[in-house]
């Protein structure tokens, strides 16, 4: 399918003189970030550990929180870490873990069941606690919306401090403490934290507070592997006080303690060998994020948390072993139920909105399918599961359709529904509502898209031309690590290029090779271009094209080069 390429409206001439010093490829770069002041850029391309991070005790209710806590170790208390089944639940837990077994609190941990409970806590957990004499809960990344589960706890003589980071709902739960930056009560200058940030905030608060010297000066920077990992996992931007944590996460996390981390790395085969072979963010998106994440959609996120709190090696190698296979069962899960989608698309051009239904898809699969079925067709999709007791739905959404403002139009078919404009899901009320749904969810697609141009689009951030391409602007976007959500790699658009050379490369000749120059200049450049193997056959020497690429390093025998990492291709 042809790809529309967006350009990034240039910066203007007054915006240049504010930074002269800045060259102006990197001046936009900055700008299409929306950092367009000086304490801004300095914040972004030289973020500062010491004076970068917020005060933890900007929450309102931290104060409050961190003296229950100290409270409760005194009395001896016993407390219930509720967590989440993601990536950014697991890692919250064990950071709160991690400080708790510190202090030689009475604690356990309480990850729901994804397929058997569900998200947040739940009415039967809070029965279950109680019977097990907890007094205090923090939940981490939930229960925002638990409102009468928190008046259960209440009613059951148990506190409740909610730390989290999803929206507030239209009812807030009367909780002892919420640590939340989305509350509009809280101030915390930071509105986008993962749960796994609120919970090291929370952390750091507690070890503010360490009036008998428990912890070591500087303790709480080695939770930050585990703050980088749930925080790019969650796919939070990367932007402020994100990127200063992920960026001395990933320091740390190049060199964690965490032995099931080390594993982990070790079984993606992204364990650190050189100084220049890190793990980096991409490595936390494509192998780490989803190898923890597996265990929660594919069987039970206890085992995600127990790899990461494990110091017996044989423990954490059996543990390892499982969510491998986890991960290939949700990759084989995942390509079984897309190819079924598949065969129901009949006409593209005329199918605003991918539904799909099926008996028994998993519910932790079926929200990333939707996922991978919208980047590929460039259209909403909504995912139907159906089994004895219950349908429930996952959809994902392009710039172009608000999949929960649509939702809301059909939300008397709904037992439960809620997300945001890109991602959402639901769980309807009664089997004989789904085809009067279906009928009406795809009339307003329809009304909604029709006339618009749905190419799947390219956002580029700007054009480059190769004489401006050396090392010097390749070290400047290197300082835009660590890359991810709102911080992407940046793609150029690249102008009248001529083949030099091209030919088919990799063992089974699936990836691209060209060499071009641009008109006018004598040194040229080689590109490459994973799984476009097929242009072997349209593209020839001597053929004019333009190009959307990212710059790269090459790294070979030695020697070190630069290169065009090719995303798209127009011949003229």
């Amino acid at each position: 399918m042809e790809k529309k390429w967006v350009v990034t409206k240039p910066i203007s001439l007054d915006f240049k003189k504010k930074f002269p010093e800045i060259p102006g490829l990197i001046l936009q770069l900055l700008y299409n970030r929306d950092l367009k002041t000086q304490a801004q850029v300095d914040q972004f391309l030289q973020p500062d550990y010491g004076q970068d991070l917020l005060d933890p005790f900007l929450f309102p209710d931290m104060e409050k929180a961190v003296a229950r806590i100290y409270q409760a170790i005194a009395d001896k208390e016993k407390i219930t870490i509720h967590g989440d089944y993601d990536a950014d639940g697991v890692t919250s837990s064990v950071v709160l873990a991690d400080v708790l077994n510190k202090l030689g609190a009475d604690f356990n941990v309480y990850i729901p069941h994804r397929e058997k409970e569900g998200y947040g806590i739940n009415e039967k957990t809070i029965k279950y606690l109680t019977r097990k004499k907890t007094k205090l809960i923090i939940t981490v990344d939930c229960a925002t919306s638990n409102y009468d589960e928190i008046e259960l706890a209440k009613k059951n003589k148990i506190d409740v401090i909610i730390t989290d980071h999803h929206a507030e709902p239209v009812k807030l739960p009367k909780a002892y403490a919420i640590i939340n930056p989305k509350v509009k009560k809280c101030k915390y200058p930071f509105y986008d934290l993962a749960g796994v940030g609120v919970a090291f905030k929370l952390a750091c608060g507690i070890i503010a507070k360490d009036e008998n010297n428990i912890f070591p000066p500087g303790y709480e920077k080695w939770l930050l592997d585990l703050v980088a990992v749930g925080t790019v996992a969650d796919m939070m931007p990367l932007l402020h006080e994100n990127r200063v944590l992920v960026k001395y996460g990933l320091i740390v996390l190049n060199k964690t303690k965490r032995l099931g981390l080390k594993l982990l790395a070790d079984k993606a085969n992204i364990l650190p060998v050189t100084e220049t072979e890190l793990i980096n963010s991409e490595n936390i998106g494509f192998a780490l994020g989803p190898r923890i994440n597996a265990a929660g959609r594919m069987d039970h996120a206890n085992a995600a948390y127990q790899l990461l709190m494990t110091e017996d090696y044989n423990e954490a190698r059996e543990l390892v072993e499982g969510l491998e296979k986890n991960n290939q069962q949700r990759q084989a899960k995942t390509e079984k139920i897309m190819s079924e989608v598949k065969k129901e698309i009949k006409d593209l051009d005329k199918q605003y909105l991918i539904f799909a239904e099926g008996k028994n898809w998993p519910l932790g699969i079926i929200g990333i399918t939707a996922g991978k079925l919208k980047d590929e067709y460039n259209r909403p999709v909504l995912i139907i599961t159906k089994d004895l007791k219950k349908i429930g739905g996952s959809g994902r959404s392009i710039d172009e359709f608000n999949l929960i403002e649509a939702l809301n139009q059909v939300a008397k078919y709904f037992k439960i529904y809620g997300g945001h404009a890109g991602a959402a899901g639901c769980t309807l009320k009664s089997k004989k509502d789904l085809q009067n749904f279906k009928k009406d969810i795809l009339k307003i697609a329809e009304k909604e898209l029709t006339g618009k141009d749905l190419r799947p689009k390219i956002k580029i951030e700007a054009e480059l031309n190769l004489q401006d391409l050396n090392w010097e602007l390749f070290d400047m976007i290197e300082k835009f690590e660590p890359f991810g959500t709102d911080n992407p790699k940046p793609l150029f658009l690249v102008k009248d290029l001529t083949v030099e050379n091209v030919r088919a490369v990799g063992s089974d000749e699936s990836h691209l090779k060209l060499f071009l120059k641009q008109t006018g200049q004598v040194k040229g450049f080689d590109s490459i271009g994973f799984r476009m193997g097929k242009w072997v056959d349209k593209i020839k020497y001597g053929d004019k094209v333009d190009i959307v690429c990212e710059i790269n390093l090459n790294e070979f025998n030695g020697s070190r080069n630069l290169e065009l990492k090719l995303v798209d291709i127009k011949q003229k």
